[in-house]
């Protein structure tokens, strides 16, 4: 008689069923799967949390990459525009270091130069909610929610630039409108859920065998491309690698931190390494 693990008999397939019924809308992939598209289910979330009861969601997008040809790409969890023209990015962050100032300040300023097509006015662009929602209470004030907007500070004025960051507390426990949508967020069982169109889009996915096979397509795909960008870094470490290896014995060699940056080493790499060498 076998004496491995039962999970390492069971397939591949059985494994993401088990994780499909203990998915979350908390789990940013599955909640990314369940809004895709989903214009009522994304109005319910954005007219509780916004508290604005007439809201129509025009388009939703979820997974969205927006590149920065300077800096660091981020990939959106929901993406979504409203009847008014105004965009909204829906996070979802289990840690707090995922939802640190900085990042919603950097989500901002990428999706600006998303939505400014070229040669367009700054005064076209649209209001912008970056809207977090966190696992823990992450300003730790015991609030349901936190409204991030700037001020002329001298004045006391708000500074009106359409730039606005709202923290979800994950926490906040209460029969209103807001804490049914956390309790729902955090919900397994469809079946205790409050909401209908939650329930229901939630319940696809659970509870109907199509809807668990699309589930399990979108993890192989995950699989796959977790799979890529390993190999991918795997190729940038050890290519990294070979170029302090270079640049070390370049400098063994006698050759000035100069000329080995004239053979197109990075600046910073060669003064990093030579004055590790000192």
């Amino acid at each position: 008689m076998s004496t491995k693990p039962y999970d390492e008999h069971r397939s591949e397939h059985e494994k993401d069923l088990e994780r499909i019924r203990n998915f979350r809308l908390m789990d940013d992939e599955f909640m990314s799967t369940v809004l895709s598209d989903n214009k009522e289910a994304m109005e319910l979330v954005l007219r509780i949390i916004l508290d604005a009861p007439t809201l129509k969601v025009t388009e939703t997008y979820t997974q969205q990459s927006i590149k920065n040809l300077f800096g660091k790409d981020i990939v959106m969890d929901v993406f979504c525009e409203d009847s008014d023209g105004t965009v909204y990015n829906i996070e979802i962050q289990r840690a707090d270091q995922g939802a640190v100032p900085k990042r919603a300040r950097y989500h901002s300023s990428l999706i600006d130069g998303r939505v400014l097509e070229p040669g367009k006015n700054y005064e076209k662009l649209p209001e912008s909610y970056v809207i977090f929602i966190t696992e823990s209470d992450y300003f730790k004030q015991e609030k349901p929610l936190y409204h991030v907007e700037r001020v002329v500070a001298e004045a006391g004025l708000p500074f009106r630039d359409g730039q606005h960051i709202i923290y979800v507390n994950g926490q906040y426990k209460s029969d209103d409108m807001l804490g049914k949508l956390i309790h729902d967020f955090w919900c397994a069982d469809t079946k205790n859920f409050y909401y209908e169109v939650l329930r229901d889009s939630v319940g696809y996915y659970k509870d109907n065998r199509e809807g668990r096979q699309s589930m399990c397509r979108e993890l192989e795909k995950m699989r796959a491309e977790s799979e890529r960008k390993g190999e991918e870094r795997g190729k940038a470490i050890g290519e990294d690698k070979e170029r302090r290896k270079a640049v070390s014995n370049l400098l063994k060699a006698g050759q000035s931190v100069e000329q080995i940056i004239n053979l197109d080493y990075p600046e910073d790499l060669v003064r990093e390494i030579a004055a590790e060498a000192v």
